[in-house]
């Protein structure tokens, strides 16, 4: 099942004062960045960030899961709690650097 873009666009706006917010769909799905980085996963209506050590401490007792078949396990987030994803959101952004493109030419 596809992703609402309704529901990205409350995520969004949950983190608006964490910089510069972007998203960009894939498959049906949607990646958010904050300044460049890609800091949350959205799938089928569910939040997801990635299990890293900067982020542990704020999921002690978080369910996890995996957004789509293949994908490692990652944190589902409360999208509700506009202030603790914020936090989520910036550390993530602290570690995350910004993706470089592939060059589908070089051989």
């Amino acid at each position: 099942m596809a992703s609402d873009i309704n529901f990205v666009n409350f995520v969004i706006d949950q983190i608006k004062n964490v910089g510069i917010i972007t998203h960009k769909k894939m498959f049906g799905e949607y990646l958010i960045y904050a300044n460049q980085k890609p800091v949350v996963l959205i799938c089928d209506d569910t939040a997801y960030v990635k299990i890293l050590d900067c982020v542990k401490p704020y999921f002690e007792n978080a369910e996890k899961g995996f957004p789509y078949n293949g994908a490692k396990e990652h944190y589902i987030v409360d999208v509700e709690n506009s202030e603790l994803l914020s936090t989520i959101v910036k550390e993530i952004e602290k570690v995350t650097p910004i993706p470089t493109k592939k060059n589908k030419n070089k051989k």
